[in-house]
């Protein structure tokens, strides 16, 4: 995949409000822990996630979607009614039917003439979408989409942490810890042509309200001088074969209503897998494309935890200075992590211009996609 006229103008993020510290996760533990004998601090040590956020019980994924995509639009300088395209690539969606883009799309008030849509790839959702937007811009269709997502974690982590006290099983542990990983947060991802907006604008963000964001005036808002960049292309693989390693799904087959949500993941064959595939995959992107250095400048990674950081890094031969990281504070936000990550990183002065980037996602499937991106 290569692209000639394709940027990315500005991305917005929303934070979850409330904050949800590992010791908390770990005292409604408490069951399973004394069962089998392990202290408070294990968790931490295992992935080095602090803590992670939630939203309100009755948020949904389109309001939060929608407030982050508001966000871009406003840093971008475009209108609302030149959005062409608007697609919502969460690991949850509202519902089945119809398409969580659509009370997105209502909300911000897109052009009537926008394609409205839902895409779904994991872990991989938001970088999927954006080259479903980019290949739309490349080939003329449509000159500015709206990528959006919004993760929720406080259902499916409360709901395994009841299953884990109940089985008091080690070994049923294993195959859940995974899901203790998860936060909740949104982001919109605002692409054009280059002819719409401003190619550098003054813009405001909202750092959050946690001072380890950048903000010492917690939820204060900043001014901050946007500047688009350049989507150069990208690299995907696919080891489809190891399908069933993560699982979010029903605990009976076909559906049925009656039926519990749940999720398994066998932690170990993800990362061994998915660590040869990236391998395979950032061998090929250095091999192809697109930096004159052959390699990023800086690297942003889908944010799982402090062993997938380290062994990223390892497999890969990345200098730990070229990577940034927000898992510690934010946990596992899905399809959220990667391009929240990159705002962060960008608000925080990690991200330069001219700076060679390189974002990367390993999900569940397995698959693995690479863009290079002159920030």
């Amino acid at each position: 995949m290569k692209y000639s006229k394709v940027f990315i103008d500005s991305i917005g993020y929303e934070l979850a409000p409330h904050i949800i510290t590992t010791e908390e996760i770990e005292a409604k533990l408490k069951p399973f822990y004394d069962a089998v004998g392990f202290k408070n601090g294990q968790l931490h040590t295992l992935t080095g996630i602090k803590e992670r956020r939630y939203w309100d019980i009755d948020h949904t994924l389109a309001q939060g979607a929608a407030k982050a995509g508001q966000k871009a639009i406003e840093l971008a300088g475009v209108s609302p009614d030149q959005i062409d395209c608007v697609v919502f690539c969460g690991v949850g969606r509202d519902g089945f039917e119809p398409a969580t883009a659509c009370a997105v799309a209502d909300a911000l008030k897109v052009s009537r003439d926008a394609h409205v849509y839902d895409v779904s790839n994991a872990c991989l959702g938001v970088i999927t979408g954006m080259v479903h937007v980019a290949n739309a811009i490349e080939l003329g269709q449509i000159r500015a989409g709206l990528v959006v997502s919004c993760e929720t974690a406080r259902q499916i982590v409360d709901s395994t942490i009841d299953e884990i006290n109940q089985a008091k099983s080690v070994e049923f542990y294993k195959k859940t810890i995974a899901t203790m990983t998860g936060g909740s947060g949104a982001v919109g991802v605002l692409m054009t042509d280059g002819t719409l907006g401003n190619q550098i604008v003054q813009g405001k963000y909202h750092a959050g309200q946690n001072s380890k964001i950048g903000d010492p005036d917690q939820g204060m808002h900043k001014k901050k001088e946007v500047q688009r960049h350049t989507l150069l292309g990208g690299v995907v693989k696919q080891a489809s074969k190891f399908n069933n390693l993560c699982r979010w799904t029903f605990s009976e087959p076909g559906m049925p209503t009656t039926s519990k949500i749940q999720m398994r993941t066998n932690a170990q064959g993800v990362l061994e897998n998915g660590l040869v595939l990236a391998k395979t995959t950032y061998t090929e992107f250095i091999e192809k494309y697109y930096f004159p250095a052959g390699e990023p400048d800086k690297f942003i990674c889908h944010q799982v935890g402090s062993t997938h950081q380290k062994m990223v890094q390892q497999m890969l031969n990345i200098n730990p200075a070229k990577d940034f990281s927000t898992y510690q504070y934010l946990g596992n936000m899905g399809t959220v992590s990667l391009p929240l990550t990159a705002a962060i990183a960008d608000e925080s002065g990690f991200l330069m211009p001219e700076d060679n980037v390189g974002f990367m996602g390993i999900g569940s499937g397995l698959n693995c996609l690479i863009l290079g991106i002159k920030w």
